[in-house]
């Protein structure tokens, strides 16, 4: 679900009750543990931290006015959804967290190529996503990307 939200606190207070407490946990496990030189933004409707322009001035390659998104955060209609392009991207950052889910979730891992899906709000690891947050720097997000981009 698409939010007009201009801020990520404003995106959090805008969303149904029921999903309001986890998403701002989930907010606030990945800003503590992130790496300092991301920076969260509202991008594509739902809350995203970015490599912003000041660190990687090329920006995105889709359209070059957009940072490099690095990891988002979405309610959507059934579930919610966390975007992770290190996962995607970094097979050994993959291993690792598929390693370390059943260590924090009895539920089975539900995943896409970078979208890792909740259905339950009550079943989201938070702990889990912090870890997760803190796994890579941006210079190794830059290195990951580049090496997408690049032929």
């Amino acid at each position: 679900m698409h939010s007009n939200a201009r801020s990520p606190e404003e995106y959090v207070e805008t969303l149904p009750a029921d999903r309001q407490g986890v998403i701002a946990a989930m907010r606030d496990a990945i800003n503590r543990a992130i790496p300092r030189d991301f920076e969260e933004v509202i991008s594509y409707g739902m809350l995203g931290w970015v490599v912003p322009h000041e660190v990687y001035p090329a920006g995105y390659h889709c359209d070059s006015n957009l940072p490099v998104p690095f990891l988002s955060l979405a309610s959507q209609k059934n579930y919610i959804s966390l975007y992770h392009m290190g996962l995607y991207g970094d097979s050994r950052l993959l291993a690792w967290f598929k390693e370390e889910w059943p260590k924090h979730s009895s539920k089975k891992l539900d995943m896409g190529k970078a979208c890792v899906r909740f259905k339950n709000p009550d079943d989201v690891p938070i702990a889990l996503i912090g870890e997760l947050a803190a796994q890579i720097t941006v210079a190794e997000c830059i290195d990951v990307y580049e090496r997408y981009i690049k032929p």
